[in-house]
C-alpha cells in the first residue's frame, strides 16, 4: 500500500505534475528510437539524464529496491542479497579502511552508499546531479542513521566542486555510463583522488561480441538507450582506453557477466517467474501497469506516469535480449590506481 502511494506521489520526480507528459515526450525526442541524434543527446545530456531520473526513479524504487544496479548472482541466492555482495565486492577491491573518505560518483538514491558506509566505516560523499535523488537520498540516510558519516552534493560530474587530491577511494556503481565523454569523466575521478590511491567501477559498455551493422544490434542498443537515460554505450576497449588515456594505472579488468551462474538479467526476464522479484514478473509488471492506469484515470498519479511504465518496460526487454546475445554487460569491472607521484 505504501508503495504504491510512493510511486503515485513521487512519478515525476521535481517536474511539475503537470508538465509529466510533455517532459515525456521532450525526453523521447533526444532519442535514436524516436530520430533523435547521437551528438544532441551529448550537447544535452544534463538535462536528458536529469528527466529520465526525475521521470524514472519512483518505479526504480517499487520495482528493485534502493540500489539501482544488477549483479551477477549464486545459484540459491536472493537478488537483494546478489546486490549487497556487489557493493561489498567493490569496497574490498578498492581496500576501503575506516575512518577514509570516499567518493560515490553517481549516488542514485544511495543505497549502494549506506551499505558501503556501514560495511567498511568510511566516510561517503554522494554526488548526484539530480535534485529529487538528493532530497530522496538525505531523507533515506536519515532513517538509516547515516546521515551523520554521509553527505550528498549537487553536482555534474564532468565538474566536481572538489579540490584536486581530496579523496581516499572513488567508486562508481553504473553511473558513469551517463557521461557523454568517458575521458573527461574519468579525467576528473583522477583530479579529485588522491596519489596512489584507487578508483573501481562497474560500466555498462557493449561487449567485443556486438556489430555496429548489425540491425537488430543496434536496435537493442538503442532500446537500452531510452529505456535508461544514455547518450552512448561505450565499448568495453574503449573504458580501458579512456582511463590510460585520463592517467590511471588499469590494475585489473573484466566483465562479471561472464561467470555468472545466474544471468545478471534473471529479474527482467519475463518469460520466467519469481515471487522473490515478483514485480519484475510478466504478471507483476501487468499489474504495475494496470495500477499506474488506474492511479492516473483517478488523478492520484500525473498525467504521462503509464509513458514513463512503457519506456522502462522496453529497457528491460532491450537489457534481457543484450544479455542473452552477450553483446551489452552492466557490469564490466575495473580497478584502477592514480600513480603516487612521490615515488
Amino acid at each position: 500500500k505504501l508503495a504504491t502511494m510512493n510511486l503515485a506521489s513521487g512519478v515525476g520526480g521535481k517536474i511539475d505534475k503537470s508538465q509529466i507528459l510533455s517532459a515525456v515526450e521532450e525526453y523521447e525526442k533526444y532519442h535514436v528510437y524516436y530520430g533523435g541524434q547521437e551528438e544532441e543527446r551529448k550537447a544535452n545530456y544534463t538535462d536528458m539524464v536529469n528527466k529520465y531520473y526525475d521521470l524514472s526513479t519512483s518505479f526504480y524504487e517499487y520495482g528493485w529496491g534502493q540500489s539501482f544496479h544488477f549483479a551477477p548472482r549464486w545459484k540459491g541466492e536472493s537478488l537483494q542479497e546478489s546486490l549487497k555482495r556487489h557493493e561489498h565486492f567493490l569496497a574490498l577491491q578498492l581496500g576501503l579502511k575506516p575512518g577514509q573518505k570516499v567518493l560515490d560518483v553517481g549516488c542514485g538514491i544511495g543505497g549502494p552508499l549506506r551499505e558501503i558506509s556501514r560495511f567498511s566505516s568510511t566516510s561517503i560523499t554522494g554526488l548526484n546531479n539530480n535534485e529529487y535523488q538528493i532530497t530522496r537520498a538525505k531523507e533515506l540516510n536519515r532513517i538509516t542513521g547515516v546521515d551523520k558519516t554521509c553527505h550528498l552534493v549537487k553536482a555534474d560530474f564532468m565538474k566536481m566542486p572538489f579540490s584536486d587530491n581530496s579523496f581516499d577511494a572513488v567508486y562508481a556503481i553504473e553511473a558513469t555510463c551517463h557521461a557523454p565523454d568517458a575521458y573527461g569523466c574519468y579525467k576528473e575521478i583522477f583530479r579529485v583522488l588522491k596519489p596512489g590511491q584507487y578508483f573501481a567501477a562497474y560500466e555498462w559498455c557493449m561487449t567485443r561480441a556486438f556489430d555496429p551493422n548489425n540491425k537488430d544490434h543496434q536496435r537493442i542498443k538503442a532500446e537500452i538507450e531510452i529505456g535508461d537515460g544514455l547518450p552512448d554505450i561505450r565499448l568495453t576497449s574503449k573504458c580501458a582506453e579512456a582511463l590510460n588515456q585520463a592517467g590511471f594505472e588499469v590494475l585489473w579488468e573484466k566483465d562479471l557477466a561472464i561467470d555468472s551462474p545466474v544471468p545478471w538479467y534473471d529479474p527482467l526476464d519475463t518469460s520466467r517467474f519469481s515471487l522473490n522479484t515478483f514485480r519484475l514478473t510478466a504478471l507483476g509488471r501487468f499489474f504495475t501497469r494496470s495500477l499506474v492506469k488506474s492511479l492516473e484515470f483517478v488523478g492520484l498519479a500525473p498525467r504521462g506516469s503509464l509513458r514513463v511504465q512503457e519506456f522502462l518496460e522496453k529497457a528491460g526487454d532491450g537489457l534481457v535480449e543484450g544479455g542473452k546475445k552477450e553483446i551489452f554487460t552492466p557490469m564490466y569491472f575495473f580497478l584502477a590506481r592514480k600513480p603516487d607521484y612521490n615515488i
